[in-house]
């Protein structure tokens, strides 16, 4: 899946292009040890081939250090979530990226006769945008703390599936370890949010900002990541933001910034392996009409998130400080050349800033997206800040469950 394909393209991208006095420690957190086992014994089978593809084809070979250690943690599971940050604490003194990948998308299927249609009559609209998967209604997670009184769980509120695995478990993560990205050094702490392409406003409502009531609940997950962390260096935002990444005196505080993958063939919709092979084809067709969104395998849909977590902050402060802050995606073009390019989001634009570059990624967007106004930029912004309260309101309150319970 993707979160593999990440961990391969930073080994390669960090051997590539760092030298030999350098080192390399992937975290890797998977759900259970046999998956944890696994996905180290794959990683170390890749830095063999990788360095000796290394050393047949360049003239100096890199021979950093590469370092792999598997964690375990359900996203779902607060608790899960909180004993890893624990354990991060006490064994690590500092992190300098976290790359926030895991999550669900929910889908129990495809609407066949819708998907036909589209494909048939809006191609390739319709497989970059999609209307026709088909997502459970009203799924929750099980009792934060089973083995509590009944009084205590009565107490606990509801947390949405798709919600708490995309966003609140990645969310309580990082406050927790909000000290280690501190205390990078040489740049500020890096947050590198996963999201989609199918992030859209109409699905998003901060009535149901945990989507349970959402037939459309991991697009809604994805807007509200979209939002967190587009509107994270917003003044308005700041009250909110400091307190779930508490500023250091000695140090920059870390800085969030929301990735995606364009649109690889994944399992997150489960599918019949001839239909897998269909999907795929169906992907490199539309790019090969034009579509620059169809990284079709997850390695190069990797490339964004990597180039955001391994690119100079200098580099990176110079873009933001040219066009905004942005929503970094992995663009392909025809010939199957990737590279990370601004992604326009409704009610920001491409960086924040009204009539900026809006010719450039038009042919980029959905044909219903309006170029960015002002009303629609100060709208943005007003819902950042109340998804940042919101946030910090729940995290709050599921720290006192959760301390009441200790």
């Amino acid at each position: 899946g993707l979160g593999y394909s990440i961990c391969c393209r930073l080994i390669d991208e960090f051997l590539r292009t760092r030298p030999s006095s350098h080192s390399l420690r992937l975290i890797i957190t998977t759900r259970d040890k046999s998956k944890s086992h696994d996905t180290i014994a794959k990683l170390k089978d890749h830095i063999f081939r990788t360095r000796r593809h290394h050393k047949m084809h360049e003239k100096t070979p890199s021979v950093a250090k590469i370092y792999l250690q598997a964690e375990q943690v359900d996203l779902c599971h607060l608790r899960s979530v909180q004993n890893l940050t624990k354990k991060l604490l006490h064994a690590l003194p500092k992190l300098d990226t976290v790359i926030l990948n895991a999550g669900q998308g929910g889908f129990t299927g495809v609407d066949w006769p819708l998907a036909a249609w589209t494909i048939l009559t809006d191609f390739p609209a319709s497989v970059t945008y999609p209307t026709f998967k088909l997502s459970q209604v009203g799924d929750v997670t099980g009792p934060q703390i089973p083995n509590s009184s009944a009084p205590a769980r009565d107490r606990q509120p509801d947390l949405g599936t798709v919600f708490c695995s995309n966003v609140f478990g990645h969310y309580m993560l990082v406050h927790g370890i909000a000290p280690l990205l501190s205390n990078s050094t040489a740049t500020p702490g890096r947050v590198v949010w996963i999201g989609t392409l199918e992030a859209y406003p109409s699905v998003f409502s901060t009535s149901d900002m945990q989507g349970i009531k959402s037939p459309s609940a991991y697009e809604s997950s994805k807007r509200l990541t979209d939002v967190l962390a587009l509107s994270s260096s917003l003044f308005s935002t700041q009250p909110f933001v400091r307190r779930f990444l508490p500023p250091s005196r000695d140090h920059r505080p870390p800085k969030q910034y929301v990735t995606h993958p364009g649109i690889c063939a994944t399992n997150i919709v489960s599918l019949h392996w001839i239909l897998v092979y269909i999907m795929t084809a169906v992907f490199y067709v539309a790019r090969w009409v034009g579509s620059p969104w169809h990284t079709v395998t997850s390695y190069k849909g990797a490339c964004a998130p990597v180039w955001v977590a391994l690119a100079s902050q200098e580099e990176l402060d110079r873009l933001e400080k040219d066009g905004g802050a942005g929503k970094w995606g992995s663009g392909i073009n025809v010939e199957g050349e990737e590279r990370a390019t601004r992604t326009e989001v409704q009610g920001w634009g491409i960086g924040g800033t009204v009539g900026d570059n809006v010719g450039l990624q038009k042919r980029k967007r959905p044909r219903e997206v309006e170029d960015l106004t002002e009303q629609a930029r100060e709208q943005f912004e007003l819902l950042g800040r109340e998804c940042w309260q919101s946030m910090e309101r729940l995290r709050e309150e599921w720290e006192g469950v959760l301390g009441e319970d200790d």
